[in-house]
């Protein structure tokens, strides 16, 4: 992997999603036993149906927690396949991964180099993923749909209209009004998956107000990028982050 690379502290496991079970659950087959998985989003992961897909699974270290195993990844390779590509769908490690390559520098384009990195910051009601020198920064990282082509073989099912997106309204909202007293602010769309480009596929059902909120951002100066990850069994990179219009 690259030098700068985040290098797990134990290498991922892989198994087969056998179903998920709710919101939180995924049972899956790991080294031949069926066991209970955390999942670490709650909401879909686009229209697939994830049943027999090959993922790769992190070990908690807390010998006392439900659920030893957390799904870090899936993939639409083939269970047998021995060359897999991955995405990730921890939402919440992705602030892990963002914070490691601002403190050393991948993000210098972005934010330059030597600035200290702040997490989770409050500002009005939202608490913001980083302050970066005068820059605040909000993460986000979509799996209501997945920009990539589907082999002929995988399942999907039909999702209702995407409807949660009060809080996203909120954090760039308050994004929004951080420019009164700093800089800069930026919205980083992350994907954990090689992503060519952010784009809407389908309206939610408050795609109004979510694109006034936008473009009132946009308007005052709220910068977009994208980031885009590559997640294997060893660690992280960062593969490629560019400016958006959206």
């Amino acid at each position: 992997m690259k030098k700068d690379a985040l290098i797990f502290e134990s290498p991922l496991t892989e198994g087969v999603i056998q179903k998920r079970k709710s919101q939180f659950t995924m049972i899956v087959e790991v080294c031949g036993k069926i066991l209970s998985c955390h999942c670490p989003t709650t909401g879909r992961i686009g229209n697939l149906d994830i049943s027999g897909r090959p993922c790769l699974l992190s070990k908690s270290s807390d010998p006392n927690r439900k659920t030893l195993y957390t799904v870090e990844a899936i993939s639409l390779n083939r269970p047998e396949d021995k060359n897999k590509s991955w995405i990730g769908i921890n939402q919440n490690a992705a602030n892990r991964y963002v914070e490691h390559y601002l403190v050393n520098g991948g993000f210098e384009d972005m934010v330059g180099q030597g600035n200290i990195v702040l997490r989770e910051q409050f500002i009005g009601i939202s608490k913001l993923d980083f302050l970066v020198g005068n820059t605040y920064i909000e993460v986000k990282t979509p799996l209501q749909h997945l920009q990539i082509e589907y082999p002929d073989y995988i399942r999907t099912k039909k999702n209702m209209p995407f409807s949660s997106t009060a809080r996203f309204v909120k954090h760039i909202t308050e994004l929004t009004n951080s420019l009164q007293n700093h800089q800069r602010a930026i919205l980083l769309i992350c994907f954990i998956y090689d992503n060519p480009g952010f784009r809407i596929i389908e309206r939610s059902i408050n795609y109004e107000q979510v694109k006034e909120a936008v473009n009132r951002s946009t308007k005052k100066g709220v910068e977009s990028w994208q980031a885009n990850f590559k997640i294997n069994q060893s660690g992280i990179t960062l593969e490629k982050y560019f400016r958006l219009d959206i």
